[in-house]
């Protein structure tokens, strides 16, 4: 029996999202640039998969921009905006002020170390014991000259929600006294149009279990990839909003809106507009659908479920997801006196895959950078092991891994000489 346990790395193509696809890959196979019938009965296909994500989103289908994943929309979002910004930016100002969280995605924080270089000033702001940023830290961090703020909604390791509403407020409050106190100025003491500050998120974990209605959160720009909802692997999409000042980051072409150049994925787009289909509805409000409501009830009572179980059968642990703040499909655990990668490959020998982290930092042997910022000890941090539930796991397979863990960490444990004195 293979039970799966780490859906935060990647998720089964639904069957539906399959079905919708296979008609791209032989049949309608034109490219979608080209103008006799082939081709446009694939662009077709993109046209109505852009529309798909743009119900989701609560947006225009125009300000839908296709790319292969959530790490290009992000380097698109955060490149793209100085890019197109820098031009016009008056050197009285000094450098471009950019802030971010200290536990982004590398798609977030490397495109940031290489702005750095680029003479942009960059705050990484820290996060709270539960992994989330305080938006009061956040908001005293706001300069003169911040264009641009980035925070994750969903934390991929602990699964921390962050207050991303609350933080989209806050800066359109402070937009809005910007361009009031300048629209207030006599004419001739006006100058230049105060900059605003944009604001993107990396919705990727967030997508399957939130309502990520962009107008209710106050959102300019969002990335997220298909493989974390139930759709293909290899395409995700950049929400930008109208208005928002972007360049493209890469030549060779004019597609999506010259933002993003080359053929069009178009088996994976057909895939990943059905698969946001997939999710239901948008209910106002910031609601998630009925679909995702019914989804997440299953999943947390199977969450809770496996951590009442370690509660129970297993000693000296540490949780380090918070579940009164993160989706209902993560269980971090640090399990005192075990390596994170011994339980992990011990759990794969028995059938359970789980995860030690990012599934895109997973050959590292460093301590999480999430970890550490929520101020967990280095060596606790070593010990961790995230479990990630998805919608076809069963309370049979959650009973199974009750039953097999304790005997596994207890076997490792044996194995630590330090653990054991």
């Amino acid at each position: 029996m293979s039970i799966y346990l780490d859906h935060s790395a990647t998720t089964p193509l639904d069957e539906k999202v399959l079905k919708a696809m296979t008609p791209y890959f032989n049949k309608k196979f034109g490219n979608p640039s080209s103008i006799h019938s082939f081709g446009q009965e694939a662009f077709a296909g993109v046209d109505k998969a852009r529309e798909k994500a743009a119900k989701f989103f609560n947006c225009d289908s125009q300000e839908i921009i296709f790319t292969s994943g959530a790490t290009e929309a992000d380097n698109l979002a955060l490149k793209g905006i100085i890019k197109a910004m820098v031009k016009k930016w008056p050197k009285e100002k000094g450098k471009m002020h950019v802030i971010t969280s200290v536990v982004e995605h590398d798609a977030i924080l490397e495109p940031c170390l290489a702005l750095e270089k680029e003479s942009v000033e960059v705050t990484f702001l820290p996060v709270k014991k539960n992994g989330t940023v305080d938006t009061e830290i956040l908001k005293a961090s706001i300069k003169e000259n911040t264009v641009l703020v980035s925070i994750m909604w969903v934390n991929s390791e602990v699964g921390a929600v962050m207050p991303i509403r609350e933080i989209g407020k806050t800066i359109k409050k402070i937009n809005d006294k910007k361009l009031n106190d300048w629209k207030k100025m006599r004419l001739r003491d006006r100058g230049e149009k105060p900059n605003i500050i944009y604001f993107h998120t990396d919705a990727t974990q967030a997508v399957n279990f939130l309502n990520c209605d962009v107008k209710w959160n106050y959102i300019d720009l969002l990335s997220m990839s298909g493989h974390k909802i139930y759709g293909p692997k290899g395409v995700g999409l950049l929400y930008k909003k109208e208005g928002v000042p972007l360049e493209a980051i890469q030549q060779g072409g004019h597609h999506e809106n010259n933002l993003r150049s080359g053929t069009l994925n178009v088996t994976g787009m057909v895939g990943l507009g059905e698969a946001l289909a997939q999710l239901g509805p948008r209910k106002e409000k910031g609601e998630p659908s009925k679909k995702q409501t019914a989804q997440n009830k299953k999943i947390e009572k199977l969450r809770d479920k496996l951590i009442d179980g370690v509660k129970k059968e297993i000693p000296d642990f540490v949780l380090n997801t918070d579940r009164k703040i993160s989706t209902p499909a993560h269980a971090h655990f640090s399990f005192l006196g075990v390596e994170g990668e011994s339980s992990l490959i011990a759990l794969d020998l028995e059938g359970i895959a789980v995860s030690t982290g990012s599934a895109c930092a997973s050959s590292s042997l460093k301590s999480s950078h999430v970890l550490l910022a929520m101020g967990i000890d280095k060596e606790v941090a070593h010990y961790s092991v995230r479990f990630s539930l998805g919608k076809h796991n069963t309370k049979e397979e959650i009973d199974t891994v009750i039953k097999k863990l304790p005997a596994i960490i207890k076997r490792l444990r044996k194995m630590n000489p330090v653990y054991n004195k």
